[in-house]
């Protein structure tokens, strides 16, 4: 931990990681709501040919140019996308699967193109395939920071509108704010989130970053700020663990490391949130369960007690309230916690307390309408409890 602020490699790459996290966790969360998490893919795709063109045009290896290359490639990509399902049959997921592809397709013909070129062992661009973490200098995290900082910025300056995009786009065009408009926008946000991290992550592996935190931020709230804060938190901290975790094992790549750390995140909250996980919910129905068997051996031994109105507290031998039971079970432990909560007892067999039989008539009425009309069984006064 003390290298982060010491080691100048380590240090920088950390800043680059959990800029990433931040950005792509916080935007997001709004592709995620939208149901276009894919389209986070679709971009990171596109965006390799115009990494290519870029070099191609300017034969420059700067960052800022290559990644407004691969800005403007997955803006155009994402264009064409809408404008496919808007004019055409074609559904989104086919126009997804389209664009990415052709695009693509198109980035790994160039690449090979540039590998045959004279300059082409200075290109190094098949690293935005997969990213190459290690190799972030400063001057990539300035970019990153200039890049990602005001797409942050623009996010909380349109944060109702694309609160409206998000959850209820028909309502927000009867307001009259230009919803269409805003998609671009909230496209173009997509589009600089993902193209800061193609060099950290790498063309594959961006659109995880995108749909990862958000994904594991909605286990945990309802509300769209908390989620927004929490996916870019998990994004951080999966960028800075991943970038540690990958300096202390040698030749472990960065990227995938933080993708990992990053569904490692999505796993736990799947499992331990409080509202959605998988782990609550389970001990949720085992209680639940629990409960109903409970009150279905005190309906057993209510019956029972209305059947013997003139000794509502005869016992009952195990075996007939075991027969009673057939279908929901878990007949002892209930009996033992009918009778820890002073409902129930056994004498020769069990029945029910003079509490437990008030408490099983008021359960009966109230499920029961017509067992209002009914008084409770009675207890004699020689027989009342000691």
């Amino acid at each position: 931990m003390l290298e982060v602020f010491t080691d100048y490699t380590l240090r920088t790459v950390s800043l680059g990681a959990m800029l990433l996290g931040l950005v792509s966790g916080a935007l997001g969360s709004f592709a995620m709501l939208r149901r276009t998490s894919l389209l986070g893919d679709a971009i990171s795709h596109a965006a390799l040919p115009g990494i290519a063109i870029a070099f191609l045009l300017t034969g420059s290896k700067s960052p800022i140019v290559l990644l407004l290359g691969a800005g403007v490639a997955g803006w155009i990509a994402t264009v064409n996308m809408i404008q496919i399902v808007r004019r055409s049959r074609i559904k989104e997921d086919a126009a997804l699967g389209l664009i990415l592809s052709v695009f693509f397709g198109f980035g790994i013909v160039l690449l090979t193109l540039i590998q045959q070129l004279p300059t082409a062992s200075q290109a190094g661009l098949d690293k935005f395939l997969f990213g190459q973490a290690a190799t972030l200098m400063q001057r990539d995290v300035v970019v990153m920071a200039v890049l990602g900082i005001p797409a942050l910025l623009l996010t909380a300056l349109f944060w109702k509108e694309l609160k409206l995009l998000a959850f209820n786009p028909d309502y927000g065009s009867t307001l009259g704010f230009p919803m269409r408009g805003l998609e671009y926008v909230l496209t173009t946000l997509l589009v600089v989130a993902i193209v800061i991290g193609l060099q950290t992550v790498g063309v594959v592996l961006m659109s995880a970053m995108l749909v990862a935190p958000a994904a594991a931020a909605r286990q945990w709230t309802d509300r769209l700020s908390i989620m927004v804060l929490l996916a870019a938190l998990f994004g951080a901290f999966s960028g800075v663990t991943g970038a540690l975790v990958s300096s202390m094992v040698p030749k472990l790549p960065t990227g995938p490391t933080i993708v990992v750390i990053v569904s490692l995140v999505v796993l736990l909250s799947l499992l331990l949130a409080p509202n959605r996980g998988v782990l609550w919910a389970w001990l949720r129905q085992f209680r639940n369960r629990r409960a109903l068997q409970v009150q279905a051996v005190m309906e057993d031994l209510y019956l029972l007690a209305r059947q013997h109105a003139d000794d509502p507290l005869t016992p009952h031998p195990d075996a007939v309230l075991r027969t009673m039971a057939t279908g929901h079970g878990g007949v002892d432990r209930s009996l033992q916690e009918l009778e820890e909560r002073g409902l129930a007892r056994r004498v020769v067999g069990w029945s029910l307390t003079e509490k437990g039989l008030k408490e099983a008539h008021e359960m009966a009425s109230r499920f029961d309408p017509r067992m209002r009309e009914l008084d409770p069984p009675q207890v004699k006064r020689g027989e009342r409890e000691e």
